[in-house]
C-alpha cells in the first residue's frame, strides 16, 4: 500500500495517535476515508464524462496519455526503441575498455596524437 512497509504504517499510527487522541481518532479516519471517497468518486465521474463526451473515437483514451512524459515515450520514442531493437545485431561481448592514460616512467616523451591536435 503506497510503498508503505509494516514499520511505517505502525508509526502513522502512532503519530495519529498523538495529534488526534484516542477520542478523536475514530471520527477522523472516518472523515478521512469519507473524503477519499468522495475523490475517487469525482475522479470516476470526470473520466466518465470525458469518455461520454469524447465519443466513439476516444473509446480507448486513456487521461493518463496527456502527461507529456507518457505522450513522448509513446509517440516518438516507443517507434525508435522498436527500430533500434529490429536493426540491433548480435555483437559479440565489449571488449575492456582501454585506460585514458598511460603510466609514464621519468623521463618518456607522451605518445603524439594527430586526431586530438
Amino acid at each position: 500500500m503506497f510503498g508503505l512497509g509494516w514499520p511505517e504504517i505502525i508509526a502513522l499510527v502512532v503519530i495519529a495517535l498523538l495529534v488526534f487522541g484516542p477520542e478523536k481518532l475514530p471520527q477522523a479516519a472516518s472523515q478521512a476515508g469519507r473524503t477519499l471517497r468522495q475523490l475517487r468518486q469525482m475522479a470516476n465521474n470526470a473520466r466518465s464524462d470525458l469518455e461520454a463526451n469524447l465519443g466513439p473515437e476516444f473509446k480507448n483514451f486513456d487521461p493518463a496519455d496527456l502527461n507529456p512524459k507518457t505522450f513522448v515515450r509513446k509517440h516518438l520514442l516507443d517507434d525508435v526503441e522498436k527500430d533500434w531493437k529490429d536493426d540491433e545485431p548480435d555483437l559479440p561481448p565489449l571488449e575492456p575498455p582501454v585506460p585514458a592514460y598511460v603510466e609514464l616512467n621519468f623521463g618518456e616523451i607522451p605518445p603524439y596524437d594527430n586526431e586530438a591536435t
